[in-house]
């Protein structure tokens, strides 16, 4: 029962998500081929947005859902990690045209084509957490 606010947070995300055409294939295209601010203006407002909200939470000293005080972990030193993964990240959302969040939208909004995204995804993060031990971090 507890967990019915996450539920519907994550509903009215959904729904904000579609309306703002941001799970759209074709804004998605338009983004990679710098031919509109459509998802640029979505992305930087909300990185904007949850820099304001980090603000604030440091200032006025908010908890988490477990007690303790929110706060960000210190920078990591590696960068090359971070290029490798994001260019990955990147492929993947170009290719599929989807993100990991709306892809779940995408079920709900009837692209059921979106499933096989979703199990490659799965796959991927299966790969990943067998070789994470292997890979240089």
């Amino acid at each position: 029962m507890k967990f019915i606010k996450f539920l519907l947070v994550g509903i009215v995300f959904g729904i904000v998500l579609v309306k703002s055409e941001a799970v759209s294939w074709y804004r998605i295209y338009e983004m990679f081929r710098f031919e509109s601010f459509h998802m640029y203006g979505i992305i930087g407002s909300a990185v904007v947005t949850g820099v304001l909200l980090m603000l604030i939470t440091k200032k006025f000293k908010f908890k988490n859902i477990e007690g303790g005080f929110m706060s960000v972990p210190d920078k990591d030193k590696g960068l090359t990690r971070y290029i490798v993964g994001g260019t990955l990240f990147g492929l993947g959302w170009a290719l599929s045209g989807a993100c990991p969040g709306p892809m779940y939208i995408l079920v709900g909004t009837g692209v059921f084509s979106i499933i096989i995204v979703i199990l490659a995804a799965m796959l991927g993060t299966y790969v990943y957490g067998v070789l994470r031990t292997k890979l240089p971090h």
